[in-house]
């Protein structure tokens, strides 16, 4: 789903994001709805990035990533926690790409998040290539997501990875 956010951006560039697990929902400019497999997932385009909350029967998980005032966790390379019942891993880069190399790596994600069910891209006002986009799938018992948050004022490209799945008990 392809959506036009009816905001200015929040978050200015890629050094303005920071990571949260475990906030509470915050407002949407645009949601979509999914059921993978018994796992509720709804995936959230802030005016200041995004917000991912997965609802299963055994809790709740929620990935912030934003321009988040106040915060003090800046966006890290790599998360492994332990969210009750839950494994959850989180990756970021960030890529800085020339004007043409970007312009034709926004298109391309556009496309891609915009015609999969299971993908929401927000495009904000005034550049075709300023973008929030998300995917998500279920594959061998996790959830995956990967998110895209793009600045062509300074060429870069945020790319986040997260899978989120049962915590295996260790064998005796």
């Amino acid at each position: 789903m392809l959506t036009t956010l009816t905001t200015s951006y929040t978050d200015t560039s890629a050094s303005d994001l920071a990571w949260a697990l475990g906030r509470e929902p915050l407002p949407a400019l645009a949601t979509l709805d999914l059921e993978l497999s018994g796992t509720k997932l709804q995936l959230r385009l802030l005016g200041a990035s995004h917000q991912v909350l997965l609802e299963e029967e055994r809790g709740i998980c929620s990935e912030t990533v934003a321009c988040i005032p106040g915060s003090s966790t800046p966006l890290p390379l790599g998360v492994a926690e332990r969210v009750g019942d839950w494994e959850y891993e989180f990756a970021a880069r960030v890529e800085t790409l020339s004007s043409g190399q970007f312009n034709g790596r926004a298109q391309e994600l556009i496309a891609l998040v915009s015609d999969h069910p299971n993908g929401l891209a927000g495009v904000f006002p005034g550049d075709p290539h300023a973008f929030t986009a998300m995917l998500a799938q279920r594959h061998e018992g996790h959830v995956h997501w990967r998110t895209w948050h793009a600045y062509p004022q300074d060429g870069q490209l945020v790319a986040t990875r997260t899978r989120v799945g049962v915590r295996v008990a260790a064998a005796l």
